[in-house]
């Protein structure tokens, strides 16, 4: 009994569940018989699991900004996993894949490609040619366990410090290191010698600030005190903002941590596979901090919303596992994977993606402060670029999260033709894609607001 009341605790502090009444209330309304038919064929024989299974609607289409469901509802996307960057059905990239299609759909293990070397070459001009090898794999959590057999190579240490909260992926490896309990419930030991610490977890106010230290350096100085105790780990692997609660470390705190790193002979890798590719107004979210990591992972938006990519990039001095097979995937090279990748980029020069995001950026900073200073269930809005997250609590002095607001206020927001994610059980995470509009970006917004005035 005991350990059904600790799950549900942790199911509701996760949030945005598929399992929970608020879900019941939505499908029971649901009145179009192809979409309830097509959702009980799912139900029936897909394995169901958090998070997912049973799912929320049936998707028929897509454009920019927008999903459009069977029965023709459309939902302006703050959520897209991550994929979504450079918007839906972007016709830029479709028609450079297609164009790849038809040449050299699949490159064998062996052999290599020249989009795939072309990417590799773009991704580390991208880091200053301070990352310069790189490996690219099928996901984001196979580029993590790429990341972690390089560092036991490298250090000869086995043991991985990650954050408490954190998500590195979902297979073994990368739930061991991640620190979700969600993805670890009921699986019995995991992979000996993950530690974790506790995430930077202080309120940051509204607009990035790199300067800004408050509640930072605690954090900093117990990890240096998990490291100097542990004394053999080789791999510490965050994310450099928190992409699901929004938190943005100080430029003080990554500094110090990466001096902590290099004192302890410990690998600095920075996961960034939701949060890369210009979310944040640069090209990698790290280049705010003035530091740079021993390794990168990316994936997500890599591939440009059309096919699956990730990649691990490192310093060339960890160009020291040619014995080894580290990733070893079939899709390894993926020549449609990098062509959908290079197309991202070329789209994101051509049309000025990075200062577009700057200015969305500011322009959501503002209409989500407007929106505390009015409505008292907002206890604390954070992000920078497009990556932002508004945090819902009973009591602003206390600081008490309100996961049941965050809840109907979500279902309010998807009645009328929002999607985003709920996490930590009472943070907004919105996500929109890098290219919305302003006008799409304020019909959005509007949305959000009516939830909050039809709910206070």
């Amino acid at each position: 009994m005991g350990d059904n009341k600790n799950t549900a605790k942790h199911l509701v502090e996760e949030g945005d569940l598929n399992v929970s009444g608020q879900r019941k209330l939505w499908h029971d309304a649901l009145t179009d018989d192809a979409t309830r038919d097509a959702l009980q064929r799912d139900a029936d024989h897909f394995l169901h699991q958090a998070l997912s299974t049973p799912c929320l609607d049936v998707l028929a289409s897509s454009d920019g900004a927008q999903l459009t469901s069977l029965a023709g509802k459309t939902y302006i996307d703050f959520h897209g996993n991550n994929v979504h960057q450079l918007g839906y059905n972007n016709s830029f990239v479709i028609d450079r894949v297609k164009q790849q299609l038809d040449i050299l759909a699949f490159c064998p293990r062996r052999f290599t490609n020249l989009p795939a070397i072309e990417l590799a070459e773009r991704l580390a001009a991208l880091t200053e040619h301070r990352l310069n090898r790189v490996l690219f794999a099928p996901g984001g959590t196979s580029a993590i366990g790429m990341a972690l057999k390089l560092a036991r190579i490298h250090t000869g240490k086995f043991k991985t410090l990650a954050m408490y909260d954190s998500f590195h992926g979902a297979s073994m490896d990368s739930i061991s290191l991640g620190g979700e309990y969600v993805f670890q419930q009921g699986l019995g030991p995991l992979m000996a010698g993950s530690v974790h610490v506790p995430p930077v977890d202080s309120y940051r106010g509204m607009w990035f600030n790199p300067n800004d230290q408050d509640g930072d350096m605690a954090y900093a100085d117990y990890l240096e005190y998990v490291l100097e105790k542990e004394g053999d780990i080789g791999v510490l692997v965050a994310e450099t903002v928190r992409s699901t609660t929004v938190h943005v470390p100080s430029q003080a705190y990554w500094r110090r941590i990466r001096e902590l790193c290099d004192q302890h002979g410990v690998l600095l890798v920075f996961d960034e596979i939701p949060i890369g590719m210009g979310r944040t107004g640069k090209s990698f979210a790290y280049q705010h901090y003035g530091i740079v990591p021993d390794m990168l992972v990316l994936g997500k938006g890599l591939g440009a919303g059309i096919m699956p990519m990730a990649a691990m990039l490192c310093k060339d001095e960890l160009n020291i596992a040619a014995q080894v097979s580290l990733g070893h995937f079939t899709h390894e090279k993926s020549p449609l994977g990098a062509a959908a990748a290079l197309a991202g980029l070329d789209y994101m020069d051509a049309h000025g993606v990075l200062p577009h995001v700057d200015r969305m950026g500011q322009l959501m900073a503002n209409r989500l402060e407007a929106m505390k200073a009015a409505y008292e269930a907002i206890g604390d809005v954070r992000g920078v670029g497009l990556l932002w997250g508004v945090e819902l609590v009973k009591d602003r002095e206390t600081k008490t999260p309100d996961p049941v607001l965050a809840e109907r206020v979500l279902y309010h927001c998807l009645g009328r033709g929002l999607s985003f994610k709920v996490s930590g059980g009472n943070v907004l995470s919105l996500y929109p894609p890098l290219v919305i509009s302003e006008q799409k970006l304020h019909e959005a917004l509007d949305i959000l607001e009516d939830a909050f005035r039809s709910n206070s």
